[in-house]
């Protein structure tokens, strides 16, 4: 056995995120750890890569036992770990971050053209394509996934952790990324992937372990199991199908009217858009990242104005306005990145889940903080939120903890109108199935949805249209009926059905 962890147990006060985990990795085997958010996965995987240390239990690296102080000692031991967020140099080339801390040259010269050399011997080795001098922030987020794991490749990882690296990954990019995993296993590199997908898990992982509250409540094989019986191991009950019922679309709830952004170089980055949502619809909208869906988001949500155009919510003409107004005409959004707008990290889960609704929970300058306090424990426990209190700080509640807060703030609006931008995004398949059933739910009660995702299972499961952006336009509309991921992809790619 390549690697051994026996008995893991991490506690914080009287908390126990791990309860004596065992976990087995052999050589050239992808092993898979499924699990909802708060399940104990990534603790688990910290404690590997020296990020962490167990309360109790030990590791053991080809038979001997080993304790990494530090991610530079798990580096040493042949362990590389590429995280849920890129951990990439923007303004570097390809080759320089893939380099970087052991650089070659000699003395304090950089050797660049070796440095090429050196990442195209490892493209070659590995079967992984870059381009060596390509900027970081140019590059594609398929190519900055590669640009991960051929820079732990370079420091000589034997076992490669991989933690959601499929979040922000198109459907083509994703193939890519199980199948150079599949290679890669086969020149008898070890993978260990941590996922809340389940097809993708089922379609890569040799065998699958299942965390439940910090603890293991199975370990199969992949070819003895399917994605029911993971779910139910995930969650400890049977997954409630959803219930789509047919609605009738009622007035309209937005309207984008030939909208238009210039882009720094003159190329339109939004170029003429037309959308329209009704209530009691959902109309999604797929498309590969950085095709003008974020700059649709802010431009209707008043983050960024338009060159020219018009936006209406629930009727009224709001081009120009500022977030605020906007949204006491009607709108309420889930965002896209819940740190970068949804949430302050220095807040309280309490005074987070206040946003937009502090102007109605106050009376005479004063917020009204038992209300405040019901509504969002409500929330928590509903949502299955989670944190120690309501007084904890968000930047020490997990992702998926954090989007389903903000999920439920949005919700509760209770506006005739609703972005839902990744709304799903790094949440796990209990919670998923509660925002999924939630979104359901308005739509049901008039709610019109515009549903931006870069899960196209997601946009097929809720839509009922589908909006393709390809390059700031809109590509093409598809009703629910005519969608499939085939046509979404052949749009989104640029192509004509």
């Amino acid at each position: 056995m390549l690697l051994q962890m026996d008995n893991i147990t991490k506690k914080y006060g009287e908390f126990s995120a791990n309860r004596g985990i065992d976990f087995s990795l052999r050589a050239g085997e992808v092993h898979a750890i499924v699990g909802e958010n708060g399940a104990g996965k990534t603790t688990l995987m910290r404690i590997l890569y020296g990020m962490e240390q167990p309360t109790s239990g030990t590791i053991r690296l080809n038979g001997k036992e080993v304790s990494f102080a530090s991610p530079e000692g798990a580096i040493r031991g042949g362990i590389g770990m590429v995280h849920q967020h890129f951990m990439l140099f923007p303004t570097f080339t390809i080759a320089e971050n893939i380099v970087i801390g052991n650089e070659p040259g000699s003395g304090a010269r950089f050797d660049r053209k070796q440095a090429v050399k050196t990442v195209d011997g490892l493209c070659e080795q590995y079967g992984m394509k870059v381009d060596p001098r390509a900027i970081v922030s140019s590059s594609a987020p398929g190519v900055q996934q590669r640009v991960e794991i051929l820079k732990v490749l370079y420091q000589g990882a034997e076992i490669i952790i991989l933690d959601e690296p499929t979040g922000v990954l198109t459907p083509l990019e994703v193939q890519e990324l199980l199948e150079a995993i599949k290679q890669l296993s086969k020149q008898g590199k070890s993978f260990i992937l941590i996922s809340h997908k389940l097809n993708e898990v089922l379609d890569v992982a040799d065998r699958i372990t299942v965390l439940r509250d910090g603890a293991v409540t199975g370990v199969v094989e992949k070819g003895n199991t399917d994605a029911r019986q993971l779910s139910r191991l995930m969650v400890g009950r049977e997954l409630a199908e959803l219930d789509k019922k047919t609605i009738t679309p009622g007035e309209k709830v937005l309207e984008v009217s030939e909208v238009s952004i210039r882009g720094t170089k003159g190329k339109p980055v939004l170029d003429g858009v037309n959308i329209q949502v009704r209530a009691g619809e959902v109309v999604g909208v797929a498309g590969i990242s950085g095709n003008g869906q974020s700059e649709l988001l802010q431009v209707i949500s008043g983050l960024a104005q338009p060159d020219s155009g018009r936006i209406a919510v629930s009727g009224k003409d709001v081009t120009g306005m500022s977030t605020r107004e906007i949204r006491e005409h009607g709108l309420a959004h889930i965002p896209e990145d819940r740190y970068v707008w949804g949430a302050n990290r220095t807040a309280t889960v309490m005074d987070t889940g206040l946003m937009g609704h502090h102007r109605r929970l106050q009376k005479g300058g004063f917020l009204k903080l038992k209300d405040i306090r019901s509504l969002v424990s409500g929330w928590v426990q509903k949502f299955s939120i989670k944190t120690g209190s309501l007084e904890t700080s968000t930047q020490y509640l997990s992702g998926g903890n954090l989007q389903k807060l903000i999920v439920a703030r949005e919700l509760e609006q209770g506006t005739p109108f609703l972005i839902a931008a990744e709304p799903t995004r790094g949440v796990d398949i209990g919670a998923m199935e509660t925002i999924h059933g939630e979104l359901l739910k308005r739509r049901e009660e008039g709610t019109g949805i515009l549903l931006v995702s870069s899960e196209l299972t997601e946009i097929l499961k809720l839509s009922d249209r589908v909006l393709v952006m390809f390059e700031g336009r809109i590509a093409g509309e598809l009703s629910a009926k005519e969608a499939t991921e085939e046509k979404l992809g052949l749009l989104m790619a640029g192509g004509t059905l």
